[in-house]
Formats: C-alpha cells, sequence, structure tokens
C-alpha cells in the first residue's frame, strides 16, 4: 500500500511501523507535524511537553522501561534539550531511542540556521539524513535498531524542504514487540563520576564500531556515473544535485556521521574532480578533508541559506563541473503582480496588538520572547528591543534591570519583558522566579492567548488539553505567578484600551516586580462572527491616520482628501476591509470622530 505523505507525516509512520509506543516534542517549524500525525496512531502515546528538555527526558524514561521512543524538535530546540543530549550519549539506551530533529536552512521561521549535524559529532551518536518521504519513514526503523545495537541514542535530522515535501511512501506493518521492562542498571544510567568515567571509554569504543557501520551499511551508497566527476551529498542536497548533473557519480549518505571513510577513499580514488554538496556547514567537506583527501565544496556553494536546484547548478558551473549550465529558465517565473509582496504580520484582531498599542504610551524598554508578538518590532508599532531564544525576555530584562540600577544611569524607562503563555510555561518560569527571588522590578507581560499560536495552534499545560485531545489538569497562569513570589499580578482584557493602559501605567509606577496577564485567546481559536464586521463611514473620516496606527491589515488607505492648502499635506480616508474585520473594536475605541462602527449597526 502507498500513500502521499510529507517527510514529517512519514516519520510518524515509520515510528508506528518501527514499533514506538511514547513520543515526546515541543512544537516548533519545521518538526510540528511528526507529532501531531504520530499522535493519531492507536497504541501510542505522544504528548507536548512544555519545552524540549523536557521531552527529551520522557524520552529517555521510556527506553530505560525498555519501550521504543521518539522525541522530535527543531535545531534549536536541541540547545535546549543539550543538557540530557549529551548525558545520555555517554549512558546509552534500554529500548530503541531516536530523536528527530529538523533544521531549518533559510531561517523561514527561526531565529538562526544551525547546522545541528555537528550535535551528532559533539556527542559522537550516530546520525541518519533521509532525502526523501520514504527514506525518512525507513530511517527511523534503521535509526532504531542502530541504537538498540549500538546502545546509543539516534539522531534523524530533517531539514524544511524534506519536512514538508510530498512523495509517494510505500508503507508496512506495524511492528509488534512486547516492551522490555525497566533496566536497573546503576553504572549505566547514574552518572556520578565515577560511573560517567566507565562509560566514557565505552562512547569512544562505540563510535568505532559506528565508524564500521558507516561503510558497511546501504543507506551509503555508490551510484556510478562518469567519472569525470564525483559528487558527495546528503539530504535534500542529494535530490538537487542529481536533479542538475544525474550523469556523475554520487556517494549518497543516508548514515552522514560518523562518514564512511573507506567507502569515501574508494570513491575519491575513481573521479578526477571531487566535490561536496552540502547546505549550509562544511560538516563533510572538513572531515574528508582531514582524511588527507582533496575535495572541494564551500569555494563553490554558499554557506548561508537553503539551496536549490538553481544555487547546485550555479555553484557546479563555478567548479566547471558543468560546462555550459544545464538547467534552462523551464520553470515559470511568478509574475511579480501575482503575488504582492507583504511584510509578515499580526493577524486581524489579534489581542497582542492592541496590547502593545497601549504598551507603546509607557514608552519603556521592551524585552520580547520568541512566538506571533515578536511581530510587532515592525512598522507601526515598533514596540520591543529585543529577541534571542525561547523563555530569554524576562531574564534579559532582568539583567538590564540591574545593570541600570548598578550603574546609577540616567535611564529611567520603565523595564518590560513580553512573552507568550506557551513559551513562560517553556522556559520563562524559571526566569520569572530568578526576578522574584533577586528582587528584581521588571514588569512581566504574559500575552496569554491560550495556545502555541507561532506554531500553528498547539495545546500546552495552559489550555487544559493534551495533545490527544483528552481534558486535563490546566495550569493556572495567576496561582503560578503568585507562587514563585510575585505579589502584584493584573489580568487585563487588551482590546479594552483604556484599562490596559491603566494598568500598565499602574505597575510602572509600583517599586517591585509585577505581572500583567492578557485574557483574550488567539483570533485563529474563535469562530468568526460576521456581526461584528467593523466599517467607517466616509462622511465622519477625517484621514486622521489613528486607526492604521494599529497595523491592522483590515485597515487599509482609501479615498484621498485633497489638501486644502496648496503643498499641503494629503490625507487619505481609512477603510475596512470586511473579509478581514474580526470585530474586536480597538479601532472604533481608536476613532475620536466616531467614524468606526459596526457594519450591522
Amino acid at each position: 500500500m502507498k500513500e502521499l505523505l510529507s517527510g514529517n507525516e512519514a516519520v510518524a509512520r515509520g515510528a508506528y511501523e518501527s514499533g514506538v509506543k511514547v513520543a515526546s516534542a515541543y512544537p516548533g517549524t519545521p518538526s510540528t507535524e511528526i507529532l501531531q500525525n504520530l499522535a493519531r496512531y492507536e497504541g501510542v502515546y505522544a504528548e507536548w511537553a512544555p519545552n524540549e528538555k523536557v521531552a527529551f527526558e520522557v524520552g529517555i524514561g521510556a527506553s530505560m522501561a525498555g519501550v521504543r521512543a521518539l522525541v522530535a524538535m527543531k535545531h534549536v530546540g536541541l540547545n535546549v534539550a543539550a543538557d540530557p543530549f549529551m548525558t545520555f550519549a555517554y549512558t546509552g539506551v534500554n529500548a530503541g531511542f531516536v530523536l528527530a530533529c529538523a533544521d531549518d536552512p533559510g531561517m523561514h521561521s527561526s531565529q538562526n540556521e544551525q547546522d545541528n549535524r555537528y550535535f551528532a559529532r559533539f556527542a559522537m551518536v550516530p546520525l541518519f539524513e533521509p532525502s526523501d518521504s520514504q527514506e525518512a519513514k525507513d530511517m527511523v526503523g534503521v535509526a532504531l535498531q542502530v541504537s538498540e545495537e549500538f546502545d546509543t541514542p539516534s539522531i534523524l535530522r530533517l531539514t524544511t524542504r524534506v519536512s514538508h515535501s510530498k512523495g509517494i511512501v510505500r508503507l508496512g506493518k506495524p511492528k509488534e514487540s512486547a516492551p522490555g521492562g525497566f533496566l536497573r542498571d546503576r553504572k549505566k544510567f547514574v552518572m556520578i563520576p565515577a560511573y560517567a568515567r566507565i562509560r566514557h571509554p565505552m562512547v569512544l569504543e562505540r563510535i568505532g564500531k559506528l565508524k564500521d557501520l558507516s561503510d558497511r551499511t546501504a543507506l551509503n551508497r555508490i551510484e556510478w556515473g562518469k567519472s569525470s566527476v564525483g559528487i558527495i551529498c546528503s539530504g535534500i542536497s542529494y535530490q538537487y544535485a542529481k536533479e542538475v548533473i544525474p550523469e556523475a557519480s554520487f556517494l549518497k549518505l543516508g548514515m552522514s556521521y560518523p562518514i564512511p571513510e573507506r567507502k569515501i577513499r574508494r570513491f575519491a580514488s575513481r573521479v578526477r574532480k571531487l566535490l561536496v554538496v552540502e547546505e549550509l556547514e562544511p560538516f563533510l567537506e572538513e572531515q574528508i578533508l582531514a582524511l588527507g583527501i582533496h575535495v572541494e565544496g564551500k569555494k563553490y556553494f554558499p554557506r548561508l541559506d537553503e539551496f536549490s536546484p538553481e544555487i547546485v547548478e550555479e555553484g557546479l558551473y563555478k567548479a566547471k563541473a558543468l560546462r555550459p549550465k544545464r538547467v534552462s529558465v523551464s520553470w515559470t517565473v511568478t509574475p511579480q503582480t501575482a503575488s504582492l509582496p507583504r511584510p509578515p504580520v499580526m493577524c486581524p484582531g489579534c489581542p497582542h496588538r492592541s496590547f502593545f498599542f497601549a504598551l507603546n504610551q509607557a514608552k519603556g524598554l521592551v524585552l520580547s520572547d520568541i512566538g506571533c508578538y515578536t511581530l510587532s518590532v515592525l512598522p507601526p508599532l515598533e514596540s520591543i528591543d529585543s529577541c534571542i531564544c525561547m523563555g530569554a525576555s524576562i531574564s534579559t530584562a532582568h539583567g538590564v534591570a540591574k545593570a541600570i540600577e548598578r550603574a546609577q544611569t540616567q535611564e529611567k524607562r520603565p523595564v518590560f519583558a513580553v512573552i507568550g503563555d506557551s513559551t513562560f510555561l517553556h522556559s520563562g518560569v524559571t526566569s520569572l522566579m530568578d526576578v522574584a527571588y533577586n528582587k528584581g522590578n521588571v514588569k512581566v507581560v504574559i500575552l496569554d492567548n491560550r495556545t502555541t499560536g507561532m506554531t500553528g495552534g498547539q495545546d500546552h499545560p495552559g489550555t487544559g488539553r493534551t495533545l490527544q485531545g483528552e481534558p486535563t489538569r490546566q495550569v493556572d497562569l495567576v496561582k503560578l505567578v503568585e507562587s514563585l513570589g510575585i505579589k502584584r499580578v493584573r489580568v487585563v482584557d487588551p482590546y479594552d484600551l483604556e484599562t490596559t493602559s491603566q494598568v500598565i501605567k499602574e505597575e510602572v509606577s509600583a517599586q517591585e516586580p509585577s505581572v500583567i496577564i492578557t485574557n483574550r485567546p488567539c483570533v485563529m481559536l474563535e469562530k468568526f462572527d460576521p456581526s461584528l464586521v467593523h466599517r467607517v463611514d466616509p462622511e465622519l473620516c477625517e484621514g486622521c491616520g489613528m486607526c492604521l496606527r494599529l497595523g491592522c491589515p483590515a485597515i487599509v488607505p482609501g479615498e484621498v482628501i485633497p489638501s486644502k492648502k496648496e503643498g499641503g499635506k494629503v490625507r487619505r480616508k481609512a477603510e475596512i476591509d470586511p473579509t478581514l474585520c474580526r470585530g474586536c473594536t480597538v479601532c472604533e475605541q481608536l476613532c475620536k470622530q466616531g467614524a468606526i462602527s459596526m457594519a450591522g449597526a
């Protein structure tokens, strides 16, 4: 039986077929759909964890209990999970453990484009890189098998194009296996220094055996073609290179760490020009050069951004592997008028927009976290001053405030930290605890929209639902914040501009830390009510532009109001697109002319 699956769907299918019974993840593009799909299979327990470190540790526990486990995250998530990951590489597994980690070359939805293949080398664990959906499914099973045979966690490294592209996949039958039971082996799993010193030599011995496997496995295969050019590649780069220069010889690496030394030497000895085609860092190129084999790669191919057939073709052309250009402009160039350029913006009716509009009145320093609200950095709101990583806003704000306090500078602006509900539960809780404990005076805003909005609306411990749709205990944010030692906690409706502005003003004047929690859910969770759609009365609108300062996509400049003076400023009346308006009323509150009201009123 065959199905059309994305790479993420295929990973979920592969986990199901391979007997994975426990899976955990924190949502993050481009990996999110792995768990969403795995959760639908019968007999699998899948959960959203508060953060990647917790997800990884859940997977470790399942493995220790003798149950195959899969943990999924995006590339930056492994930074969060690096602590248990590095030690788990020492302890090894009881049952198979695979980490599905998706990199984001080109930073489509990420704060950096780190190459996580280096994590495999760092921890000395096997790395598998599928090139399409079929391989994504099959390699889950191989990675689990290798995990158990070599007593190691395995990494399945995806990239955006593999995760989100679809391909035909041959399905198999799910593997039936009895759980092995909890393994009590203190010298293996209790990493006190005395026992860790025993495990480290085992890790070094294991990597030697994995090198031998890398040379033997069919995942690393030579496809002989012309001997004039030999290309070594892995992942999606294989597809691009194969499309551009199919007549070349290829060494395709499905198991890309450890690299297959003997196979590389054999391949290199039979081609005249040896090239490495790989996205991002020269991970393979550097290791091959270290073997004393002459190879070229980043000399011709960029170290930045996501590859495409055109980029690969350009590199091969520079390397004189292609002459003349082989890929003609046969693809359809999208005319500029077909898709109007538009910067990323918050949704129409987004409650974050109105809060940031009110927050701007306080003229503070605003340290932001990662989420939809980070888009408030763009005009016209331009509300935030920093964004580092998940959970960093509160700690960073605390550092700024303490620095100002210690240096006794003339800086009088209040210091705010803004963070979403999901991100707060991910890793903001400990930061707020630090503020309370160390007598900080940061004004923290938790933008509670009852979901993980940036990745498409996943549940978390604050929503009251599990990934598999069951009702569950819901974190009470107010009580949680109070339990950390914060005495001033305010809850506001961000659609109520006047009250929100007043609460912000009151909290700024308080000489102690405080937390403001907004209480409007994400508009994508709400059912659209057409009776709430607003309109602009052109007879009353004077073109002051106040409503446009919200940056709501539903409000656009309309009819021109000619200047009364020659050379004077030309104004434009506002218009509201009824197909976009969600009826939040914030523009109505701002309009001093009373020109905006519900369309049906």
